[in-house]
């Protein structure tokens, strides 16, 4: 690569770029089930409350993303990754879409929806069970299983964190795809990379606030709009 601006690339993917596959996201009209508010049952106290509740919740989810496919924008970074030097995915999304893609090198800052945790011996294990086979969900132990998935009111997970900082301290060219750019820390993780020199691209439907820190922003869907991105940043535009 001649182009200094591929040698070092972080991307920040949120919610949108997996809606573009059919994923329902936590705002918007298909925020809602039933009549709860995914605010109201991605907690620890609503599992500690009602843990068969938020199992029958993430089971219904689980069922809807395992019928979802990569779409072209999960595609175009696999080949960045490939075709870059030093390349890191931080996302925001717990489906798994990026690793179905074939991307490699991605920090799961909320976890994984295919992953489960014994609440018990703090174990985590895949489980990819459509539907699950008990609600709720229980370790071979006899304690409960939890979705191994960041909550409201939850800590990231500290080793997990300091890899996606030190990834965006140290790009040329930060990408935020599909990202309401509200949610902290993940917000921050681009406006550090702009305060480190790197450039900022934003894709996404409308405008954010971090729209105004960018050096460029693209408005339409991340399956249209990355690919064609891409191939501009590989022509030195």
């Amino acid at each position: 690569m001649h182009n200094r601006i591929l040698n070092s690339v972080v991307v920040l993917t949120g919610a949108g770029i997996s809606a573009e596959s059919g994923v329902p996201t936590f705002r918007g009209e298909d925020g809602l089930w039933r009549q709860y508010r995914a605010e109201d049952l991605a907690t620890p106290q609503a599992f500690m409350r009602d843990p068969t509740l938020v199992w029958e919740w993430y089971d219904w989810r689980r069922g809807l993303i395992a019928n979802c496919e990569p779409n072209a924008a999960h595609r175009t970074l696999v080949d960045m990754e490939r075709r870059c030097e030093d390349f890191t995915l931080i996302t925001q999304n717990v489906d798994d879409l990026h690793h179905r893609a074939g991307s490699k090198r991605v920090v799961q800052l909320h976890g994984s929806i295919w992953q489960v945790r014994c609440t018990s011996e703090g174990i985590v294990q895949e489980n990819h069970d459509v539907p699950l086979r008990q609600l709720p969900a229980r370790c071979a132990c006899g304690a409960a299983l939890r979705p191994h998935v960041v909550w409201f009111g939850e800590s990231l997970d500290g080793t997990v964190l300091e890899e996606a900082y030190a990834a965006a301290e140290s790009c040329d060219l930060m990408l935020a795809v599909g990202t309401s750019a509200i949610v902290h820390p993940a917000a921050s993780l681009p406006t550090i990379a702009k305060s480190r020199g790197a450039r900022l691209i934003e894709v996404n439907l409308e405008r954010t606030p971090l729209s105004p820190y960018a050096d460029e922003v693209v408005l339409g869907p991340a399956a249209e709009e990355l690919p064609k991105l891409w191939a501009r940043l590989q022509e030195g535009v």
